[in-house]
């Protein structure tokens, strides 16, 4: 099979998660480094591994892999071979501090990630893809706050919508991680505040191109419909992320994703 290729290859690093018994059935996170390009994308496959116990020896008798994001998991199948190229997908993700994650499942859709923690400075804002309201986040980290204090910059510019009409939104810039809430300075602008987002799931579709209105909210209802299809709980609302200075990025290097929050998640 494909992955097994993988495996010899680019020697990935592997996470297991032990869910059954006798078949041992584990679920994978296997992620990989794919080194014969020059800007060594990372690969990330998810799934689970069946392993077969001989009970006369109890030694381990067959192996089987299944991916979350094929259907065909035979020993070659095209699907995923194609499922591979799509990973290699140029994305420009500049070289600063985004928020911290953990890919748990990878379908051919979406992803389910667990971030950790973060804190966000934020100010009302009218569009998923608009930027109103940007100038006076991003002077609060240039240094219109309370101590005329510059802050490191991170890549990460959210717009969020918080609830399924989309009538209430505001745009977000992460701050980094050293810094504590408790620590940070007070904003200058009366509209302009700071606040902590709990680590939490979320499912993400991520896409390239100049993220226009209706391509996000296409995209979010794609998305939403994927997560409920396969019994998942989202929440209201969505986000957008933009990782990319749209004056300095070519549109198809642009790495844009849609976020959904969701309820619960759960490996079983």
């Amino acid at each position: 099979m494909l992955s097994k290729y993988l495996l010899i290859r680019f020697k990935p690093s592997l996470g297991h998660y032990f869910i059954g018994t006798y078949e041992i059935t584990t679920r994978r996170t296997m992620e990989m480094t794919f080194s014969l390009l020059p800007r060594k994308p990372v690969l990330v496959f998810t799934g689970t591994s069946v392993m077969g116990v001989n009970p006369e020896n109890g030694k381990f008798c067959s192996h089987v892999d299944y991916w979350d994001s094929i259907k065909n998991n035979e020993y070659f199948s095209t699907e995923a071979l194609m499922d591979l190229l799509k990973q290699l997908r140029i994305y420009k993700t500049p070289d600063l501090e985004t928020p911290k994650y953990q890919i748990l499942k990878r379908t051919a859709t979406y992803e389910v990630r667990k971030y950790s923690p973060f804190v966000i400075v934020e100010t009302q804002s009218d569009k998923l893809a608009g930027n109103t309201g940007f100038n006076d986040v991003a002077g609060y980290i240039f240094g219109k706050n309370s101590r005329v204090e510059k802050i490191p910059m991170t890549t990460l510019v959210f717009t969020q919508a918080f609830d399924l009409e989309m009538s209430k939104m505001s745009i977000q810039i992460v701050l980094p991680s050293e810094k504590d809430i408790n620590s940070l300075p007070d904003p200058n602008k009366e509209n302009v505040s700071i606040r902590s987002v709990e680590g939490r799931f979320a499912a993400v579709l991520k896409f390239s191109g100049k993220p226009t209105e209706d391509i996000v909210r296409e995209k979010e209802k794609l998305l939403r419909s994927s997560v409920l299809s396969d019994g998942l709980k989202p929440k209201d609302g969505c986000l957008l992320a933009r990782y990319n200075d749209p004056g300095r990025t070519k549109s198809f290097m642009m790495r844009n994703e849609v976020l959904i929050w969701l309820e619960e998640f759960s490996l079983d």
